[in-house]
């Protein structure tokens, strides 16, 4: 072969390897965890929905007043744009930890997202941490988690600690109308969510002088609760305080109407409640409960962006965002502005940039995010819920409400 051949072939060969080089240059491969399939699927998959509804408005250009809806990618990295690498951790933190490690050595991503479940968000996290890489929590719950002395782990949703002030501030008000409260059960999985859940729960039940008369631990992913809603029946409280996923509140839902258990509320943190799904199976049987929230479609109104970005996440999933999913929507939002002031895909650039995060953005109630020495975001408020005509409505605090509480729950024979 001629030199001069030779030559023209590295030189288009140059070429053709610059131009890959350059197509792998302008995407951001950032990993995601979540339960993709298994018992709470369908939680996982509303998350999914919400981040990729997240990064269409990061990668694409979007006629909307949100960060990054009118620019494609990210502008500081010359438009780079985001992509997701999926781990399914199938609600198990062993799980969890197996794909965080996937996503870390094999899969050569620059963070991690995720990851629902609590425990998950656990054991993953500390993966994160052994390889210094950052790891953004958008919805899991367990105020323990920010407690650990982690320096690259980071939540934006509230934890189960600021939920049960919120639920007890709730309470304090109905007793000062003099309603039926005095009288406390406590229900939660034994997972990380709900072994810290019920904590939060009895510390404040007990600081604010209420009676815990039933702390119920049960098996996550339970095939039948007889036992626990018959303690709850012979306990009869007032009010009960659950952390529960969809299938283990479904169920209890449905032993508690088979059992006819009479109580004035029924409150729920982060899990089964929130997602649509509880009130669209369940029907008449899912009204008047009551859980923490951090977005309804009553904000729509307030302010109408969220009406779009609501559609087009509705397009993907076939049902409404809740506080949950923008949660996930949110933290997409929030890692595009993070990596926009890093102007780097290096992990400690984007840890000090997500420690220096203060993001004012319309899709979460508060002042925006903003991340505390714990990597806890310090901004954030919670909201009560009640479903009515198996709707989610805020009802609490009465300068949000867009429906009048309903007090006490409606007895089963009388709906």
């Amino acid at each position: 072969m001629k030199k001069s051949s030779r030559g023209l072939i590295v030189f288009w060969a140059a070429i053709l390897l610059g131009t890959v080089w350059a197509e792998a240059a302008e995407t951001i491969r950032i990993g995601a965890i979540y339960p993709l399939t298994g018992a709470i699927a369908s939680s996982g998959q509303r998350s999914k929905h919400a981040i990729e509804t997240g990064l269409d408005l990061v990668n694409e250009k979007h006629d909307l007043d949100l960060p990054f809806a009118r620019t494609e990618g990210i502008p500081n990295l010359k438009g780079a744009k985001i992509q997701l690498v999926w781990g399914d951790s199938q609600a198990s933190p062993e799980v969890g930890k197996t794909e965080a490690e996937r996503l870390i050595t094999i899969e050569k991503v620059v963070m991690l997202l995720g990851a629902y479940n609590s425990g998950v968000s656990k054991s993953a996290s500390f993966v994160a941490e052994r390889y210094k890489m950052p790891f953004l929590c958008p919805e899991s719950s367990s105020a323990e988690l920010t407690e650990r002395g982690l320096k690259y782990f980071f939540r934006i949703a509230p934890t189960d600690a600021e939920d049960s002030v919120a639920f007890f501030n709730f309470l304090d008000e109905m007793k000062a109308k003099k309603r039926q409260v005095e009288r406390v059960a406590i229900v939660c999985e034994n997972t990380e969510f709900g072994v810290h859940a019920a904590k939060e729960a009895r510390k404040q039940a007990e600081s604010r002088g209420y009676k815990v008369v039933a702390d119920i631990s049960y098996p996550f992913k339970s095939t039948d609760v007889k036992s626990e809603v018959l303690k709850l029946k012979a306990a009869k409280p007032d009010v009960i305080i659950q952390g529960s996923v969809l299938g283990d509140m479904m169920l209890f839902a449905r032993t508690y109407k088979e059992q006819k258990l009479a109580f004035n509320a029924n409150l729920s943190y982060c899990g089964g409640y929130h997602d649509p799904s509880f009130a669209l199976n369940l029907k008449k049987d899912a009204e008047y409960y009551m859980g923490q929230c951090t977005f309804s479609t009553d904000f729509i109104a307030k302010k109408p962006v969220l009406g779009k970005i609501n559609e087009m996440y509705k397009k993907r999933s076939g049902v409404d965002l809740d506080g949950v999913t923008m949660e996930a929507l949110t933290a997409v939002l929030v890692l595009a502005d993070a990596l926009n002031r890093a102007k780097s895909t290096d992990s400690e650039a984007l840890v000090n940039a997500f420690r220096t995060t203060d993001f004012a953005t319309p899709t979460l109630p508060g002042d925006g995010v903003k991340f505390n020495e714990k990597g806890q975001n310090a901004k954030i408020i919670s909201y009560l819920t009640q479903i009515q005509n198996q709707e989610y409505r805020v009802v609490w605090p009465e300068s949000m409400a867009s429906k009048p509480l309903v007090w006490p729950f409606v007895p089963w024979e009388k709906r």
